[in-house]
């Protein structure tokens, strides 16, 4: 009988599907080493490996039967895909075309020692645009982002993805939420086409343009313009929209939550309560940036890493709170998340603060902390990224997290990003289709 390798229920799903992993016509008892491949559009390879021993019907089941070393240990169903490291150090797997699947080749080899000897591959695709979704530019007014529209006419929560101060226009968590049911705006605030790299201040007029632009599709009887080619009659559900960012775009988030009334949900990932690094200027006022200095910049001089961790001033000090974004007199509802093993800065303190506040106001508000998780808290399994370039900064930085428990949280918070917005845009639970 000839080794197979397959996935159930389907060698294609959606990059935050998890999947079961078999192998069959292995030997009773015979040891093997399972092998995952994935070239990225840079052309840099990703890979991961595990030893196993079949069963004593020649079969291996990933969902049941635990890794005895390699890149982990233990029973692992997805320990192939969030193990996946770059052969050059300090690379992180992103997506850019989210029109096409990370493409990533199973093989398995006899023994654990050399894999030598290949007995069984296939290829497993992993999507992030849903049957359905649609995906358009959007170049209205300032505004510099990308809209995905689920499959049918609605009304559907509507939401607006904010990355952090890496700039560009990052695509794939708002490309995988549409896929759950979300229309999503994926918004572009720096280091992308004319915005510049670092602007010397963010104003809230621009992210007001984006909450506008969902609202309009609020209007279900009415034709909307979505692009100079294309009209459609998809329409947001007509009860506030939602926002969620990371670190720099999650203070973004809050602020957009606390100054702008179209905001009724926001989510904070690896954020803080304050205004971060650039000035914020809305309708008569200007939140400064939080008090830092580039002098408590550390560099290690053996792998020449940043860190960053203590350049900021002591948010507990009464200096630093005009720069306090004042989300308690916010109406929205909150959904805070970090890493404790965070790397980047204190990003857990930072969200305890803003909580604390909240909470001396009277106000419920949800947060979860996680033992092990580092800053970059990306929809699951997309492996780990300890360390890798700045892309504004220009240098490496690390983002903590330890690979196992990284792993957990990002499943974890995953369910709890979608479930928060779907009690609070749609007055209901995860839809089971999403489940």
């Amino acid at each position: 009988m000839a080794v197979q390798v397959t996935v159930l229920p389907s060698p294609r799903c959606l990059f935050d599907d998890p999947v079961q992993i078999r192998v069959t016509g292995l030997l009773p008892q015979q040891a093997v080493t399972l092998r995952a491949c994935l070239l990225d559009e840079a052309g840099e390879l990703f890979q991961a490996h595990a030893r196993y021993r079949a069963g004593g019907s020649g079969e291996l089941d990933l969902t049941r039967c635990p890794a005895l070393g390699g890149s982990y240990s233990g029973v692992e169903p997805m320990g192939l895909l969030w193990s996946l490291q770059s052969k050059t150090p300090y690379k992180r797997l992103a997506k850019r075309n989210v029109l096409t699947p990370f493409c990533v080749d199973l093989e398995v080899y006899e023994g654990h020692g050399d894999m030598s000897q290949l007995l069984g591959k296939c290829t497993h695709e992993r999507y992030f645009l849903g049957e359905g979704v649609k995906r358009i530019s959007v170049r209205e007014g300032r505004l510099k982002a990308t809209l995905f529209l689920p499959p049918g006419p609605g009304p559907f929560p509507g939401l607006i993805d904010l990355y952090g101060s890496g700039g560009g226009l990052v695509e794939y968590r708002a490309s995988l939420l549409a896929s759950r049911g979300f229309v999503t705006l994926a918004l572009a605030y720096m280091a992308f086409e004319d915005l510049p790299a670092m602007p010397e201040i963010l104003e809230l007029d621009y992210f007001q343009e984006a909450i506008d632009f969902l609202q309009k599709q609020q209007q279900s009887c009415e034709t909307f313009r979505v692009s100079y080619r294309t009209k459609a009659h998809y329409k947001v559900k007509d009860a506030g929209i939602g926002v969620l960012g990371l670190s720099k775009g999650a203070d973004l988030a809050l602020s957009m939550a606390t100054f702008l009334p179209g905001i009724k949900a926001a989510v904070s990932i690896s954020g803080s309560g304050f205004n971060s690094f650039i000035p914020l200027r809305g309708d008569g006022f200007t939140i400064p940036a939080h008090p830092y200095d580039l002098g408590r910049m550390k560099t290690n001089e053996e792998s020449g890493f940043v860190d960053f961790s203590d350049i900021l001033d002591d948010h507990r000090d009464p200096a630093t709170w005009g720069s306090r974004i004042p989300v308690e007199k916010s109406l929205a509802k909150f959904l805070f998340l970090s890493g404790l093993d965070d790397k980047n800065w204190k990003s857990d303190l930072y969200c305890r603060d803003a909580v604390q506040r909240l909470h001396q106001c009277g106000q419920k508000v949800e947060f979860c902390s996680y033992s092990g998780a580092g800053h970059l808290l990306e929809p699951p399994y997309l492996p780990l990224c300890q360390s890798s370039i700045h892309k504004v900064l220009g240098v490496f930085v690390q983002w903590g997290g330890q690979w196992r428990e990284h792993a957990r949280a990002q499943e974890d918070a995953w369910h709890r990003i979608q479930a928060f917005f779907w009690k609070h845009l749609m007055n209901s639970d995860i839809p089971k289709s999403n489940l």
